[in-house]
């Protein structure tokens, strides 16, 4: 293995927060799954809900399901997507990683033999938990084939070593045999092999601690006057073959974590994208677009400009998401001139951004959980995470990429909105059920239960550094990761086992003094793993002989079994 590739891992194992002496060929697997799969999903993600490695893996290192632009990991969340989009748009990415620098047909041939037997209706070879669980949600997409939109799903194998991959004659006629022998199954609409050598792997890392960014022309504009908190901004139109450069890419389509500060997630094929739609078909609606269409509103915290040369760089579209996906699904039949009504708008101030994407998307109706994303209490909350020093610091990722391009940031750290949402619910709310669950369903108790611009912020930092707290030791081995489906399960236990059962109303001062005996537990190293597998001994008992699977922690009786054995 080359210096530069050992470097990059090395950079990767802090980031990870993995012991110095952790097995070097499941380094390099994780590694490879998250150079791999962060080209295609932008959001963070935990490496190991991605990591299919060990025994009876069918040769599978590495299985990202992309649902929508989302990372799923279970039925209920595609579910969760094909409701609100009326839709599936799915991706499957196969990683198989070998830390040598041999590149093998027949260990080629093997991984693709794995990923056809992973599609198999019936399969005859014993498979992990893992592969079982991802099987289930693979067979149930199929199930409702009927709701594909455009296209089957596509199928990506990355076959990732530490060689230098020299476009080999033999090598590539095995591939194109690989490739003839998949698509023959009529199960995806495209089928990639991708080779990834050394430079491969070294490209992808650094492209990781890259912000989004993109370089159009934007001819038909205006400049906009001064505006205080605004660097500059533009007004005009931008044809559709320089706007979809700022939506999508041609390997993973449209950047769906570009639309994180939008309030709202695409609706699909509700009453107004599809009027929008069947207008688009039409010359008369592309011709009249521009005038019908409010457009759509991108906020950049870096813009640079050479006369119609614009770069864009960590930007949002904070309007427009559900123009941008209309457009987007029906680019084959727009051509590359029809204008789109576009604002470029360069700022850094975090409440001029929010004023703007509250603004625009008043348009329509936006519930309030809708915006919680854009409050103030955000904002506090992130201040007040990244408040406490040393280890005792966390880091609020109000926005996509945020931590991407800082260094010296351990990644499980780093607490996103999602995470928030999900610890908080699970520690502070007795919720461990529905936040093991798709946390859509938990954002409609934003603004109600949680997320309320009254609460203390201590409990938010309790429920997240539990999060922290627990995930370091799994990472560490000193918790089993076979635990892993009851997580949210153990964050409840565990609170209960060191907290009165008398929890004060998040608005109470004495909920500062209450959060405060749970931080002080979890910060001792000692205290907090003794606590965790108290935790554990809980959950077993709750299980009985019941195995631990994902599908048997999403149940409120099983909530209920846990909360009963943690009283016992």
């Amino acid at each position: 293995m080359d210096r530069v590739t050992k470097a990059n891992i090395r950079a990767f194992r802090d980031e990870q927060s993995f012991p110095a002496g952790y097995d070097e060929s499941k380094l390099f697997e994780h590694f490879a799954n998250y150079c791999v799969i962060t080209e295609a999903y932008g959001e963070e993600f935990d490496i190991h809900d991605v990591h299919s490695g060990g025994g009876n893996d069918l040769t599978i290192d590495g299985l990202a399901v992309i649902v929508n632009g989302v990372l799923v990991l279970a039925i209920e969340e595609a579910k969760d997507l094909l409701d609100t989009n009326k839709h599936l748009e799915v991706d499957f990415i196969f990683v198989q990683a070998k830390s040598g620098s041999n590149f093998s047909g027949e260990e080629m041939v093997a991984f693709k033999d794995g990923v056809k037997d992973f599609f198999s209706e019936e399969l005859k070879l014993p498979v992990s938990e893992k592969i079982s669980e991802r099987r289930k949600l693979m067979s149930w997409i199929y199930e409702n084939g009927d709701r594909f939109k455009q296209r089957n799903p596509n199928c990506e194998m990355h076959f990732v070593t530490t060689g230098s991959w020299q476009d080999d004659h033999q090598l590539m006629v095995r591939i194109e045999r690989i490739l003839a022998e998949v698509k023959e199954t009529s199960l995806f609409n495209e089928v990639r092999f991708v080779p990834v050598g050394a430079k491969g792997i070294q490209e992808s890392w650094r492209r990781s601690k890259d912000s989004v960014e993109a370089e159009f022309n934007f001819a038909k504009k205006t400049t906009l006057p001064d505006i205080d908190g605004v660097e500059e901004s533009y007004l005009g139109v931008l044809p559709v073959s320089e706007f979809l450069k700022v939506i999508s890419d041609d390997e993973s389509g449209i950047k769906k974590h570009i639309f994180v500060d939008n309030v709202r997630d695409y609706q699909g094929d509700n009453s107004v994208n599809v009027e929008m739609s069947e207008s688009l078909q039409t010359p008369e609606g592309r011709a009249r677009f521009a005038v019908l269409n409010n457009g759509v509103t991108l906020v950049a915290r870096g813009l640079k400009n050479v006369a119609d040369k614009f770069t864009a760089s960590d930007y949002q579209i904070v309007n427009g998401c559900q123009t941008s996906h209309v457009v987007y699904n029906n680019k084959d039949i727009l051509g590359d001139d029809m204008p789109i009504p576009f604002k470029v708008i360069a700022t850094n101030n975090e409440d001029v951004i929010s004023a703007i994407a509250t603004a625009t998307n008043r348009q329509t109706q936006v519930t309030v959980e809708d915006l919680f994303a854009l409050t103030e209490f955000q904002k506090d909350l992130e201040n007040f995470l990244g408040s406490f020093e040393g280890k005792q610091k966390l880091h609020y990722e109000r926005r996509s990429r945020q931590y991407a391009q800082l260094t010296g940031i351990e990644k499980v750290r780093i607490i996103t909105k999602q995470i928030e949402i999900r610890a908080f619910a699970a520690v502070f709310l007795n919720d461990a059920h529905r936040a093991a669950r798709y946390y859509n369903e938990l954002k409609a108790d934003v603004g109600k239960s949680m997320f309320r611009t009254d609460h203390k912020l201590d409990p938010y930092y309790a429920a997240a550094y539990a999060y922290y707290r627990l995930e370091y030791l799994f990472r560490n081995g000193l918790i089993p990761v076979s635990y892993k489906p009851a997580r949210y399960h153990l964050l409840m236990t565990y609170k209960n086992l060191v907290c009165a059962p008398d929890m004060p109303a998040f608005t109470a001062n004495k909920i500062v003094s209450y959060s405060r005996t749970l931080t002080d537990s979890l910060w001792d190293e000692s205290k907090s793993l003794a606590g965790f597998e108290r935790a554990c001994r809980v959950v077993d008992e709750a299980l009985g002989e019941t195995p631990l699977t994902n599908d048997a922690v999403k149940t409120r009786q099983f909530t209920e079994r846990v909360l009963a054995a943690s009283k016992a």
